[in-house]
């Protein structure tokens, strides 16, 4: 039920983003609480918020790009967290318990410091590493509290699996990319990758090889 341009808006950000939500929903978190979502502006972030906010979650937005706030709460993100505010009490080994669940998408101590914030049973699904491959931690929030680190992966994921995924993209999670870039044509495509490396970059952007 997805044109081209719509499979390719999406992409492999997206199939993440939604591999992600499946987790959590597989693991049957509740909505009596937030969700996290880390990485708010970027391709897998983006599109996870609007997946969790078409299926009826309150999603609370980190991001370092807090000037962006009307485009992420345009996403369907209710509230917006500053990254490095996130950051400054990250040698608690437990914070208050407020999130329901959450989908990290940079790694490093942003991933555990979400862990600490998780209610009893929650899960965090992690899927991203571009702030670090590694974190401070310790074992405290995963024996007090039962939380679970989920991993995702999207390359080796059976063909089947991606299948369903796919399929819910293409009908009850099917989500309007309002934060899309204008298409790059190759010819402006360093440029594009130029913003990419800079941190300017919002959201999704596809490259258009025809007319």
């Amino acid at each position: 039920n997805l044109t081209l341009l719509q499979s390719m808006e999406i992409g492999t950000a997206g199939l993440t983003a939604a591999a992600s939500v499946k987790k959590l929903e597989d693991a049957k978190i509740s909505k009596d609480l937030p969700v996290l979502v880390s990485g708010a502006t970027g391709g897998v972030g983006s599109v996870a918020i609007n997946i969790l906010n078409k299926l009826g979650y309150t999603v609370h937005a980190l991001t370092g790009k807090t000037y962006e706030k009307d485009m992420i709460k345009s996403m369907g993100a209710i509230e917006l967290i500053n990254r490095d505010k996130f950051l400054e009490d990250g040698i608690k080994p437990l914070d208050k318990a407020i999130y329901s669940a959450a989908i990290d998408t940079v790694g490093g101590d942003i991933l555990f410091n979400a862990v600490k914030s998780l209610k009893y049973g929650a899960g965090l699904a992690a899927c991203g590493l571009v702030a670090s491959p590694q974190f401070s931690a310790t074992v405290l929030p995963f024996i007090l509290r039962n939380v679970n680190l989920l991993g995702i992966d999207s390359v080796q994921l059976p063909v089947e699996q991606k299948k369903l995924i796919w399929e819910k993209l293409g009908s009850d999670w099917n989500v309007d990319l309002i934060d899309l870039e204008v298409p790059f044509k190759l010819e402006t495509l360093s440029t594009g990758i130029d913003r990419i490396l800079a941190g300017e970059m919002v959201g999704r952007g596809v490259v258009s090889l025809g007319e």
